[in-house]
């Protein structure tokens, strides 16, 4: 099916633009859940229109992918990679698996291509602005920070960030093997802390009180048998998502830290397909921080 047809409805509506103002004060902390980031894109897109830039900002997995484009400062160009080229093989199916050995073709997001527009690399490589993309080290199942401009190839950290296990081949960054940052870290607040930052945003893609599944399943084991401790790493999502979630509300109580989480159940799946439901959560986003910016402000301040 050609990008031309499936196509989001309202396509046209996503707004467009660079940002502008002053660097924001502060550290902005990016979740993933790969089509679950349309909240996050919206979220950001309204903190771009209204002069919200980070001066740093950290994502995992489809987090690193849209904070990218908030890192350029190019408002929906996340959001309309999503809605206009979902359905396009070259992104995601037939050509996508022939040239990425992957169902999602990552580099059809991050890198250059004449369907998607080049990336505003002058605002991306600022140096006044920092980028961190949160990957994990299938070798040691460790977390691992890769900040432009200390690592040799931010969009190949990107890319490692978020290569989902199981159906993406390892990506190698700075000669370390490394999937999907979610496999260790879900959401990097506790990297921001320890940076000394006192602003701390943090974008949720899940509604708050929501908690996963804590897993048993061996099928970790066999499948990255030479891999034990990302193996481990894979089975211990589920509990170490949910002790991350538990800190954050502690911290979010305690005015630590700011939240903006989706204000109804998500029901978008990873690898979404029907395009009212993307386009749906990339609004609920755009609104949800709409409504957050007064509190946010007062936060800020």
């Amino acid at each position: 099916m050609s990008h031309g047809r499936n196509v989001y409805k309202d396509l046209d509506k996503i707004p467009t633009g660079h940002a502008r103002g002053q660097l924001t004060k502060g550290c902005l902390v990016v979740e993933g859940g790969a089509f679950r980031g349309m909240y996050n894109q919206g979220v950001m897109d309204f903190m771009m229109e209204n002069g919200l830039n980070f001066e740093c900002v950290i994502g995992v997995s489809a987090g690193a992918m849209a904070a990218l484009n908030y890192a350029s400062g190019q408002i929906g160009r996340s959001a309309r990679c999503n809605l206009e080229f979902r359905h396009d093989s070259d992104y995601i199916g037939a050509q996508a698996m022939l040239h990425a050995h992957s169902p999602l073709n990552i580099d059809f997001a991050i890198r250059p291509n004449e369907k998607l527009g080049k990336l505003d690399e002058t605002t991306f490589y600022d140096p006044q602005r920092r980028f961190i993309a949160v990957a994990t080290d299938c070798d040691t199942g460790k977390t691992v920070y890769f900040e432009k401009g200390k690592c040799k190839d931010i969009l190949s950290a990107i890319k490692a960030s978020a290569s989902m296990p199981y159906v993406s081949p390892m990506v190698d960054v700075d000669g370390q093997r490394c999937l999907d940052g979610g496999c260790s870290c879900h959401i990097p607040y506790k990297w921001a802390i320890e940076q000394g930052y006192e602003n701390i945003v943090v974008i949720k893609t899940r509604e708050r009180g929501y908690r996963k599944k804590e897993s048993s399943k061996t099928y970790a084991e066999r499948f990255y048998k030479d891999n034990p401790e990302f193996a481990k790493k894979l089975m211990a999502m589920g509990t170490d998502y949910n002790k991350e979630c538990d800190e954050i509300d502690r911290l979010e109580q305690e005015g630590r830290i700011f939240v903006i989480a989706p204000s109804e159940h998500v029901t978008v799946k990873r690898v979404e397909s029907n395009m009212n439901k993307l386009g749906h959560l990339y609004w609920l986003g755009y609104n949800d921080a709409k409504n957050s910016l007064f509190a946010l402000n007062k936060y800020l301040r």
